[in-house]
């Protein structure tokens, strides 16, 4: 958690010098005029983003300090092209060429992952057994 908290503060840090040199501040407000749906609505997208992005990364950093590395990196290429569905179905976006490739590169590695696990476990367990009828 404290870990978590160090690097939400310092990229904070950094971006916010960035956004000052850049006179980047300005452009916020000039996005929240032209937002469609009201100013009101452009600050809270902007807000409740943040907070989400915390979330994540504090449940992703949860994830590998209670489980393990591997299967908070499984977690989010799972999350991949759940997204980009869910943006096509919801947000009505696009689905482009290079949105189809993600998804097919995304899913093909799932695939292929998930398989090598089977493979890995099916063949620990007949090794077990064999094991086991040996020691008999």
């Amino acid at each position: 958690m404290e870990m978590q908290l160090v690097m939400g503060f310092f990229a904070t840090a950094f971006c916010t010098v960035g956004m000052i040199v850049n006179n980047d501040f300005q452009a916020i407000s000039r996005e929240a005029q032209t937002f469609e749906l009201g100013e009101a609505r452009y600050y809270t997208v902007l807000v409740w983003s943040a907070i989400l992005w915390q979330f994540f990364f504090l449940g992703a950093v949860g994830v590998i300090f209670c489980v393990h590395t591997l299967f908070a990196g499984i977690l989010i290429a799972v999350f991949i092209p759940v997204t980009e569905v869910l943006a096509v179905i919801f947000l009505h976006e696009k689905f482009t060429s290079e949105k189809g490739v993600a998804l097919a590169l995304s899913l093909w590695g799932l695939a292929s992952y998930s398989y090598g696990e089977y493979s890995e476990a099916k063949a620990a367990k007949k090794k077990a057994a064999l094991d086991a009828q040996a020691s008999d």
